[in-house]
């Protein structure tokens, strides 16, 4: 399984941009998917998660200015993101929990991480 994580660049205060993350690989079940960001110096955190069924959570940081999605039939997760501050300056990656096989078990696969800067 793998997972690639494209979309980021450098953005001025107060613009947008949007993250794309595709799975590719064997898959049998793709489920919760999310992203998370890190920002020079500090913790990995949870940005916003998407259930296979549509059920979102966000950061309190995010909440109203980014949106989460997703396209089943691509197996693709999207981040919507509005209103940037410096504050999200980091390195965003994304996390799919997947069962790749009948007979295999859930497990948590990462992306490569993609940087988004936002500075004037």
């Amino acid at each position: 399984v793998q997972l690639q994580a494209s979309g980021g660049g450098l953005v001025q205060p107060g613009g947008s941009l949007k993250l794309s993350c595709a799975a590719s690989g064997t898959i049998f079940t793709l489920n919760t998917m999310a992203w998370y960001r890190q920002a020079l110096g500090n913790q990995r955190e949870l940005v916003a998660s998407i259930s296979y069924g549509g059920s979102t959570n966000y950061a309190d940081s995010v909440k109203g200015r980014f949106t989460i999605s997703r396209d089943n039939a691509k197996n693709t997760m999207y981040l919507q993101m509005n209103s940037l501050t410096p504050g999200d300056t980091g390195v965003y990656y994304c996390k799919a929990r997947v069962r790749p096989t009948t007979t295999s078990y859930e497990d948590d696969y990462w992306g490569q991480g993609t940087l988004v800067t936002v500075s004037s």
